[in-house]
Formats: structure tokens, sequence, C-alpha cells
């Protein structure tokens, strides 16, 4: 059985990437945080067996964007780019689920520094990312 989430939980659906990998992200629009999540498949793994880290990398992406498109207004939700993201891979994973997080930790009218975490399902930190974003005009 699939629970409703509250309605200050915004579920964003893009399409492309997120529909192409399966990824689910949520904002809560009370203070803007966002969570990402990936159940792991195969097609997610490398050729050792574990996540790959391009997929890493994105999910990272994904979950600090979106916190940052949150810190400049949460409702609206404005679009941005991704002007750096630095990736840090700490350990692997094979299977389960994974979720990342982040954190806004400043910037002004057109840029967001936030950091962010992806973790597996036993809490494991797996990489971390600090990225700048850049507010843009809707396309």
């Amino acid at each position: 059985m699939t629970s409703v989430p509250p309605d200050y939980i915004r579920q964003i659906e893009d399409p492309g990437c997120q529909q192409l990998v399966g990824y689910r992200t949520e904002v809560d629009q009370r203070d803007g945080s966002c969570r990402v999540m990936l159940d792991l498949m195969p097609h997610h793994l490398n050729r050792n067996g574990v996540l790959h880290g391009g997929i890493v990398a994105m999910l990272l992406d994904v979950v600090c964007g979106n916190t940052a498109s949150a810190f400049f207004d949460s409702v609206e939700h404005p679009p941005l780019v991704t002007v750096s993201l630095n990736t840090s891979y700490v350990a692997a994973t094979h299977g389960g689920r994974v979720a990342a997080t982040a954190q806004a930790m400043g910037g002004g009218r057109s840029i967001a520094y936030v950091n962010g975490e992806l973790r597996a399902e036993d809490g494991g930190l797996l990489a971390t990312a600090a990225g700048v974003f850049k507010r843009i005009r809707a396309l």
C-alpha cells in the first residue's frame, strides 16, 4: 500500500532523467528540505556490481539543486543551473535503497551554496557533495 505524503510535501515529477533512472524527489515546503530516493536495480550498478559513481553524482546534483531552488523560493521552486558540484565518494553499495539529502549553507539573490550527502538504507554514508547553484530566468 502506497502512502500519500502530507500536502506540505511536494513531489517533483520531471520528465527525462528522473523517469529514465527512477529516483523520487520530495521537497518539504515548510523548510525547503529535499530528499531524493532511489531503489537500486541492476541497471544502476557498474561492472563491479556497485552503485555507479555517475548515478551517485546525479542524485547529489538533484538533491542539492532542488535544495538550492527551495532556498530561493520553496513554493515557486525557480529554475537554476549547477555552477559546480564537488563530489567525494566514501563507500560503495550494491543494493537496497539510497537516499540523498542536502542543506543550503548560504547565498544571495542568484547564488546558493549547498552541501549534500548520500546514505545507504542502513544509514551508512556513501558520498558527500558541495555545490554552487545559480538562479536563472525560466527557459
